[in-house]
Parts: structure tokens; C-alpha cells; sequence
């Protein structure tokens, strides 16, 4: 692993396989796809910076790099993708083999352009912040917000601009501009309203008149500074108003019947703020921030009507097509999104309540620009406050924020572009790279990206073209390959910056597996197949997929399953696929659609490490007797004088054996002469603080004892070696109440498949 652990440190790529099929029907019966899951704008030690715009090739677009051969004497440079040759400009005169441009030093496979120039012409945008607050919750959580929100409003950059919306039966836009009283103006929760009607019952043509054509879109197209100023201010001017306008704020005051739901009009909220961005700021980062505190029932995009007598809809009733509100609701924001993406603007949703709140509905907004998403059960719970804290916190764990991105792609003419699962928008750039196969967002080579962070990642899917070949023609042909990624984003220090990663990856196999990405790739392909296809049967083609993976690269005798064995390259991997079977991801019982899709929505924008342990958690054993240690994610790690910690990336449990707990409970960590007991229990406590303090979305913490209701949250991730059908467990061990079959079952059946 560590050489991939190497490569992802040098360009942000992780690869399933670093040596490609080297035909189509061979990358068919390679079963994981030809992939890679791509971190944009990661943080990498030493990517140079270069203060000019980047050299194209004039047929492809490619742009310059360590692959390009170069003829000094001539000034001409190669393209590796269409082998055009390209002439140096004037500005490269003096390069030569001892004087290269940092584009062409062998180790910069990836570089940043930031083009001085055309920074200079167009003054960085400040960043904008539309708070979308929801009303229509009890007194304590409108406490819990207001709280959290003045906290996120102290630690907003002082040039960023701020608006704010609250909405219950009907929608709230608050003139922050207007200081001697608080003064908003009220749009009715279950009326549409466009763009132009908006304006103009928000007074915008007062002063400076309507254009009479042309789209308006901000200063420069029909809107005064001072009318855009009444409703968006810098924080460090509207900080009093805002504070003003928070203490003053209450619980949505219509009377709600008890047989019936409040009101709640969250997607003409919504669609009011996106508009109001829209004519204010289009294509600057702004950031729609949604706050909600229960289900949509007004409007159109409701989730569930106003009777408490009709339930909200769950993941039965998406399987059978009997959510009669799904559709319409989906169909809503898929047009939000197009409007949002259209803006480059960005929706964030912070859900809060014990109810579903139609998280699986915003999925396709929140996704397609790149938004934040956390759930907690309330505004008061630590998930939600560290988490919104941790947005506008600068420092070590800041998130990283960039904005207004353009992801391309080019790559050698042997290969071409499925489509890509993770937080972006297609824009339609069609071109001899797409394949005719979509998945994702697919059909383009270009994908918009409004929002994104030093932490998202991409799942690139591509698709080998190559037909077999006679193999005289193989000996010429260049077994070399190339991939060249393009980030075109506003760093946060305003300017515009192009990433370009280039990657060359030879045709071969096995040697290259990564299982890790692999799983990885695999986890996001069978979420998508579960959301897109009817009748798909996730568990089957899982093990279909594993099994077929094992036959072509196991070694075997026919008919005879002890002589069964995998290269060491592919041995984890069945693991993990067992792992992802019994995970969120595919087994939707207990779960709300709303969490699945929350799941799935951070399971599609984190990288390789953070997917593996969603996958398969890590499971880190303390005792007296030996240092921390990794141990199996295996019910027999339980010992009563143990302590376990647990991180499945959503939660992170502390779990302590049955005598720890007795000993804890007699207070013995109190004691001076039990000082190694208080370090025993307090080294997994620090572990999983640095666990917390550097997650995005912040953890849900879970401390436990063995045979508690709490231990449930380890136990449900353990493999039931030990269950209540067969023998006795160790001593001070436990059993898990399953039906599960455990690893060492599913291994024997995978042996007995594999080498029919």
C-alpha cells in the first residue's frame, strides 16, 4: 500500500488499477473499473506556484508538462495525447536542458498556474454568506441556533458579505441595511415566485430603473450597489443588525393544529435565496446555508403532507413508487440545482431534528454544487456546533474552502470518460473523449464545480477502447499512458488559480492493484446502481463481482477449494467487500432515506482513506499489557480488561470491557496509586479527540460500557464469529445476537464459487 499511499501524497490520485488493462475485453474481465478517485485542490508539501498563465497544445488543449518531449534547438515541444508539435512562444527563448520551466521538472507532475495578468484585470469577489434559518422548531432549539449562528457570525472574514432569510408558514427577507428598525419583507410559503416578481417587490428599481432587456445579473447588468447593500452587507458593518435581528428572533408564531405538522415552506425559502444570489451576485462564491429543523410540507417542495396521519415516506416506500411527493419534490430541486450551478452558486445544508427532513430530495442540489451536509438530532448537539464552527474556523483544521471550479480531463486516445460520481455538475462538453456508456455525471469532458474543499474527491470512471491487436503491432506501440486532470478554481485568497495534474500509467496488471481504492471505486458504484437502477439487487452483484475478480486472478486447482489462494496484492480485498455488504451503504434497514442519502452524499466527496474506514472501521485495542494496537474487527477483540475504540468516520466509539467499567465506576482512576489505570483510560480519550478535532463532518462520540444499550454501536460493525447459535464465547468475551453469516463463512463459500 505504500507505494500508492506515495503516489496519492505526490498528485492526489489513488488508482484501483496503476497498470491498466490493456484491451477492452481485458478491462471488462478485470470486474473493478478502470477509475480513479481525484482530490483537486489537496494540499500537497511542495506544488510549486507559478506566477504565469500555462502553454496549450493547439490541437488538444492539453497543456504543457514533465511528458512532452521537447526539442530544445527547434523551440518545439510534443503532445503525449494527439503527438502534435507545438512551437515554444518568445517568453521560453532561454530554456534549454539545464534551464527548464518548473512545468517540465520531472517531479511537478503537478503545478498551480496563478496568472498575475488576469488577476490583476478582474479584483478578487468577496465571499457571500446567505443564512437560511428555519422557524418553525420549539423554543429550546430556536435558543440552540441562534447561538450557533452569532458564534459562526463572529468568525466570518470581516470583507464577507452576509444576508439572512428565516422561514415557517411564510418566507422572511431581512433588510439588514435598514438599521434603525428590524424591517423584512414576507413572501407567502406556498406561492412560486420568479426572479423579476421578486425584485420588484423588493423595491430593487426604486432609484435606478429597470433595464428594459438583457438578463440582470449584478452592478455591472441593471442592479445600483446601494439597492444590492440593503440585503447583503460586509460582516464587520451589519454584525450589530444581524445580532439584533437573531435575539429577536421566535418560534414561527401560526398555531399548528396537534393533529398536524407545522407548516414549513423549505424549498420556496430556498428558492427565493438562489434567485435573490442570482441578480445580486452571479459567478461570485456565495453560499447558500440552509438551517432546517424538520420536514417540508409546503410548497413545492414538500416531502409529506400537513396530516400527522400520512407518515414520511421511507425506504419501502421509494421501492415500491408509493412516496407520492418524491417526484415532484426531486424534480424541484433538480431545477434549483441547474439555477444554482447556472450561478455558481452553492447550497450547504446543516439538518437538525430527530424527524427526516428531506435531505434525500436536496441530495441532487447539495451534490451537483458541491454544498457541506451534516445531520444531527438537534441545534444543541456538538455534531452540528463543532461542525459549523469548523466551516469558518481558519488555521490547522480549516476546511479550505475554494469556490467557482472547472474540472476538465484529457487523456490518451485509447481510453475514454465514463462520467464522474462526486460533487459536480456536468457542462455538456461533448467531444471524442466521452464514451457512449454514462455513469454519473457523464456525456462531457468538462464538469462545473461551485463549491469545493482541500478534501473533495472526484470518482473518475473510464472506459478502455483499445481492440485486441496482432501482436507485431503490439512491439511498436507505446505501452505508455497519460491522464491530465484540470482544476480551474478561486483560491481563498481571491485569486484564480489552474491546478493540472499529469499522470502516465503503463498497460500490465496485477502489480498495480490498489485494493483500497478499489473498495473505494466499488462502494460509490453500487450506491449509484442502488439509486438508479430499478430492481437492482446490490448484495448479488456485489458477490458476482468478487467472485468473478477471484476466478481470474486467484490461484487454484479446478474443483478443489483448499488449494485456493490470492496474491498478496488482492487479499484484503474480499475483506472489504464483506465489510461493504454488512455496511450503510447497501443494507438500507433501520435507515431513513434521509440518512442514506447523507451517507452516501460524504461517502462521494471523501477521499480514499476516509471511504475505506466508512467501509470498514478501524478498531484499535488498549490494555494494560501491550501499547495501543490494531486488532480484527472481530467480536472475539472484546475482553473484559480491555478497551476498545472504534472509528467508523460518523461515529467514533469508546467502548471498555466489563471489568475496565467496574473498576472506572469504583473510581480506582481517582486513586494516586492507580495512576497507570487513569492513563489506560484516558490514552483512548485523547486518541479519539484528535480523531474528532480534525473530521469534517465533526463525529458523533460514543463512550460505552460492555453489555451497555450504547455497545450496540460496536457490536452492529463486528464480525459475528461469535453468535448465540454456535459454540460458547472466550471468557469476559461476548456474542452477537445475528444471523449473519461471519468472514470465515463467507470466505469458504467465495473459496467454493470461485474455483467451479
Amino acid at each position: 500500500m505504500a507505494e500508492f499511499m506515495d503516489l496519492e501524497a505526490q498528485d492526489g490520485v489513488r488508482m484501483p488499477w496503476n497498470v491498466l488493462p490493456g484491451t477492452k475485453q481485458e478491462a471488462t474481465s478485470c470486474v473493478v473499473p478502470v477509475s480513479a478517485i481525484y482530490t483537486p485542490i489537496k494540499p500537497l508539501p511542495n506544488i510549486p506556484v507559478v506566477p504565469y498563465g500555462p502553454l496549450r497544445c493547439r490541437t488538444c488543449r492539453s497543456i504543457l508538462n514533465p511528458f512532452s518531449i521537447v526539442d530544445f534547438v527547434a523551440k518545439i515541444w510534443i503532445c503525449p495525447f494527439c503527438f502534435q508539435r507545438n512551437h515554444f512562444p518568445p517568453g521560453y527563448a532561454t530554456i534549454s536542458d539545464d534551464n527548464l520551466p518548473a512545468e517540465l521538472f520531472p517531479q511537478y507532475t503537478t503545478i498551480e498556474y496563478e496568472d498575475q495578468a488576469s488577476n490583476a484585470s478582474s479584483p478578487p469577489q468577496p465571499p457571500v454568506f446567505m443564512f437560511v434559518l428555519d422557524t418553525c422548531i420549539i423554543e429550546e432549539e430556536v435558543a440552540f441556533l441562534k447561538s450557533a449562528i452569532s458564534q459562526a457570525i463572529d468568525l466570518l472574514p470581516d470583507h464577507s458579505l452576509v444576508g439572512l432569510i428565516t422561514f415557517g408558514t411564510f418566507v422572511h427577507v431581512h433588510e439588514l441595511g435598514f438599521g434603525q428598525i428590524s424591517k423584512t419583507y414576507v413572501f407567502r410559503g406556498s406561492k412560486d415566485v420568479s426572479k423579476d416578481q421578486l425584485l420588484e417587490s423588493m423595491n430593487f428599481f426604486l432609484k435606478k430603473p429597470k433595464p428594459s432587456a438583457g438578463v440582470i445579473a449584478g452592478v455591472r447588468d441593471g442592479l445600483s450597489a446601494d439597492a444590492i447593500s440593503r440585503f447583503l452587507l460586509p460582516a464587520s458593518e451589519c454584525e450589530f443588525v444581524l445580532n439584533s435581528v437573531l435575539e429577536e428572533l421566535q418560534k414561527d408564531p401560526w398555531p399548528v393544529p396537534a393533529d398536524q405538522r407545522a407548516t414549513r415552506c423549505t424549498s420556496t425559502a430556498l428558492s427565493i435565496a438562489a434567485s435573490l444570489l442570482g441578480a445580486c451576485f452571479p459567478g461570485s462564491g456565495a453560499r447558500i446555508m440552509a438551517f432546517v429543523g424538520g420536514p417540508s410540507t409546503e410548497g413545492p417542495g414538500a416531502i409529506v403532507s400537513k396530516n400527522l396521519s400520512e407518515p414520511i415516506r421511507s425506504h419501502k416506500d421509494l421501492d415500491k413508487d408509493s412516496a407520492q411527493h418524491f417526484h415532484k419534490a426531486v424534480k424541484f430541486y433538480e431545477g434549483l440545482s441547474k439555477q444554482l450551478v447556472h450561478q455558481g452558486h452553492v447550497l450547504d445544508l446543516f439538518a437538525c431534528a430527530l424527524d427526516q427532513v428531506g435531505m434525500a430530495e436536496l441530495k441532487v442540489a447539495i451534490e451537483k454544487t458541491g454544498g457541506l451536509v451534516v445531520l444531527a438530532e438537534s441545534f444543541g448537539h456538538s455534531v452540528f456546533k463543532d461542525s459549523l464552527k469548523r466551516v469558518f474556523q481558519s488555521g490547522d483544521h480549516d476546511l479550505g474552502l475554494a469556490s467557482n471550479g472547472i474540472f476538465e480531463i484529457n487523456c490518451s486516445k485509447d481510453i475514454k470518460v465514463q462520467g464522474i460520481i462526486g460533487p459536480c455538475a456536468s457542462l455538456e462538453k461533448k467531444g471524442p473523449l466521452c464514451s457512449d456508456t454514462v455513469v454519473g455525471q457523464g456525456g462531457t469532458s468538462a464538469w462545473k464545480m461551485c463549491g469545493l474543499d482541500k478534501a473533495t474527491s472526484l470518482c473518475l470512471l473510464f472506459e478502455i477502447v483499445k481492440k485486441e491487436i496482432p501482436e507485431a503491432a503490439v512491439a511498436t506501440a507505446s505501452n505508455q499512458f497519460y491522464f491530465q486532470f484540470l482544476t480551474y478554481y478561486q483560491h481563498n485568497s481571491g485569486k484564480m488559480r489552474l491546478r493540472v495534474t499529469t499522470l502516465s500509467r503503463r498497460w500490465d496488471l496485477i502489480a498495480g492493484f490498489d485494493q483500497e481504492a478499489a473498495a473505494g471505486v466499488m462502494a460509490r458504484l453500487v450506491s449509484f446502481k442502488m439509486e438508479t437502477e430499478a430492481e437492482f439487487d446490490p448484495i448479488r452483484w456485489l458477490d458476482k463481482s468478487l467472485i468473478h475478480l477471484c476466478t481470474r486472478f486467484g490461484d487454484y486447482q479446478k474443483d478443489s477449494p483448499s488449494s485456493f489462494s490470492l496474491n498478496q496484492r488482492l487479499s484484503i480485498f474480499p475483506q472489504f467487500v464483506f465489510h461493504l455488504r454488512r455496511s450503510q451503504f447497501v443494507q438500507v434497514f433501520n435507515n431513513s432515506p434521509d440518512e442514506t442519502a447523507y451517507y452516501r452524499m460524504i461517502l462521494n466527496r471523501e477521499n480514499v482513506a476516509n471511504s475505506v474506514v466508512m467501509i470498514q472501521p478501524s478498531l484499535i485495542s488498549y490494555s494494560f499489557h501491550t501499547a495501543p494496537e490494531p486488532a480484527f474487527l472481530d467480536v472475539a477483540a472484546i475482553a473484559a480488561d480491555r478497551i476498545l475504540l472504534l472509528d467508523s468516520y460518523f461515529t467514533v466509539v469508546v467502548f471498555h470491557g466489563s471489568t475496565i467499567a467496574q473498576w472506572r465506576k469504583a473510581g480506582y482512576h481517582t486513586m494516586p496509586e492507580h495512576l497507570a489505570f487513569a492513563l489506560l483510560l484516558q490514552a483512548p480519550r485523547d486518541d479519539a479527540d484528535a480523531i474528532v478535532k480534525e473530521r469534517f463532518p465533526v463525529p458523533r462520540l460514543v463512550v460505552c460500557d460492555q453489555h451497555g444499550s450504547q455497545a450496540r454501536f460496536l457490536l452492529a460493525r463486528l464480525n459475528p464469529s461469535a453468535t448465540y447459535n454456535n459454540d460458547a464465547p472466550l471468557p469476559g468475551g461476548d456474542i452477537i445476537f445475528t444471523d449473519d453469516v461471519s468472514f470465515e463463512v463467507f470466505m469458504d463459500h467465495l473459496k467454493r464459487l470461485a474455483v467451479q
